[in-house]
């Protein structure tokens, strides 16, 4: 594939509140910086990483905004006072004693574009830490690497980098109830509520970065593919962590709704075991049960058990009622879709502190963290499928190229140069923007129908077809000429009569 080479420029305001600002300034506020780093992806993919700094004073509101009695407090009366720019970061320098962070604590990320920072001491210690916040709210090497997976060879890339979800135009969401013993449970859930409670708000956020369609289904008498086994001690069903991935295929038999989607389809479900197999509970790799009670499978969703209460009286009348609790539910697939698109927070620093978004479900910065790695993978995406199909173009020699496709092609050339050139000015949308229509231009053209017969129709294919026509057409044709030229020979011979 044609190598991708990309400079990410991120801008970054810092800020010194009163007290905070370092002896070993090398010069008078404001001033700007710029510090340049190489992330190492492999050989044909050179990614620089641009910081673009201002170092400041805190102004007049900023400094009361700072005054607050927590850092929560301070985070929400900052946010109306600073850059919002997709991609931009403010990081507030706070003096080392500052109350406002809790002891131990050396960072706290806030819910939108900006950080508090305890000050290091030296202008060294804080840089150091400022660029290890920048790259937890813009993108890391990971990410990146993530994002550029399948130019990177297997043995390099991060255990997580596969989990994540490819970047595309649309995704859709589908949750499934399973309900395996009807006979036993009549189950309620109130999907449509729980999805505009909890769902929506982080799908409008992220509408930015695709189109989302949702949909649920129920399924009855859909059982999952291995049998749980039983454990006296707990008196309960127990399914291990390597019999979980064969769980997945009888139940995707029935699901039905990824073969006619355009898009990648992420699947939740919700299974009530039957009565037979009740309670069940997931074990982890260790043997220990799983809190949540389920799990998830890379770029394809996941699954979660809801165990139903054995009705106490002997007596009591089936199928028992049951009103599944949404919010329990919720909580664990919107961590999965969270994890699905690389958003988890397991590898931050200990002395970071990282706000919750609360009801959004998604920071302003952990959407920039997707653009920032959704942008680098279309480009490479575009270059990969541009050149594929000039080298599919080269081996037809005789085709012929329709006036759209290559515009399409032109577009998706303009738009992908456009993407660069916006990450290097900084200006993130944009550069996201283009990266999506050069997506959409260069698939438009490899896709072409015109383009697509001509794959499966080599020239040894062609004289199969067209020998049995013209060969009953050709003998005749070609017995006749030999007559003529034998004709013409013997008439060379015969001297011709003198009168």
């Amino acid at each position: 594939a044609a190598p991708v080479q990309v400079q990410l420029v991120v801008r970054m305001a810092v800020v010194f509140g009163p007290g905070s600002g370092p002896g070993d300034l090398p010069k008078p506020l404001p001033f700007r910086d710029v510090q340049e780093m190489e992330i190492s992806v492999n050989l044909r993919s050179s990614v620089t990483s641009r910081y673009e700094m201002l170092y400041r004073s805190t102004t007049a509101q900023e400094e009361a905004a700072l005054a607050a009695a927590t850092a929560r407090e301070a985070d929400a009366a900052l946010h109306p006072l600073q850059d919002t720019t997709l991609g931009s970061l403010t990081m507030y320098v706070v003096p080392e004693t500052s109350s406002l962070l809790p002891q131990g604590i050396n960072v706290y990320v806030g819910k939108h574009r900006s950080a508090l920072v305890r000050a290091g001491g030296s202008l060294a210690a804080l840089q150091a830490r400022l660029r290890e916040v920048a790259q937890v709210m813009s993108f890391t090497a990971a990410s990146i690497g993530a994002a550029l997976s399948d130019r990177v060879p297997d043995g390099q890339l991060s255990p997580d980098a596969r989990r994540y979800l490819k970047s595309s135009l649309g995704y859709e969401i589908t949750f499934s109830l399973l309900n395996p013993d009807p006979k036993s449970h009549t189950v309620d859930w109130d999907i449509e509520g729980a999805v505009n409670r909890f769902v929506k708000p982080i799908l409008d956020k992220l509408s930015l970065v695709a189109n989302f369609s949702v949909d649920s289904q129920i399924l009855y008498y859909a059982v999952l593919g291995v049998t749980p086994r039983y454990d006296k001690e707990s008196s309960s069903f127990l399914l291990s962590a390597h019999s979980l991935p064969h769980v997945i295929n009888p139940v995707e038999a029935r699901l039905g709704s990824s073969a006619a989607s355009l898009y990648p389809v992420l699947n939740f479900l919700l299974y009530v075991p039957e009565r037979s197999h009740t309670p069940l509970y997931i074990q982890d790799k260790d043997g220990a049960p799983v809190s949540t009670n389920a799990f998830h499978s890379p770029r394809w969703g996941g699954i979660m058990v809801y165990n139903v209460e054995a009705p106490a009286s002997p007596q009591a009348s089936f199928p028992v009622h049951v009103d599944v609790d949404m919010a329990r539910v919720m909580e664990v697939f919107l961590a999965q879709l969270r994890l699905l698109f690389g958003l988890s927070r397991e590898e931050v620093p200990a002395e970071f502190l990282l706000e919750s978004p609360g009801n959004e479900g998604l920071a302003d910065w952990e959407l920039d963290h997707l653009l920032w790695a959704h942008t680098v993978e279309n480009i490479a995406t575009v270059s990969t499928t541009l050149t594929s199909l000039a080298q599919l173009l080269d081996k037809i020699g005789n085709i012929v190229i329709k006036d759209d496709i290559a515009s399409e092609v032109y577009r998706a050339v303009t738009a992908v140069q456009s993407a660069v050139t916006e990450l290097s000015l900084g200006h993130l949308h944009a550069a996201f923007q283009a990266s999506k229509e050069a997506v959409t231009s260069s698939e438009t053209a490899f896709f072409d129908p015109s383009l697509l017969h001509l794959l499966y129709f080599p020239d040894d294919q062609k004289f199969a077809i067209y020998i049995p026509l013209f060969l009953p057409m050709a003998v005749p044709i070609f017995l006749s000429l030999v007559k003529i030229a034998r004709e013409t020979r013997q008439r060379k011979k015969e001297p011709t009569k003198m009168d």
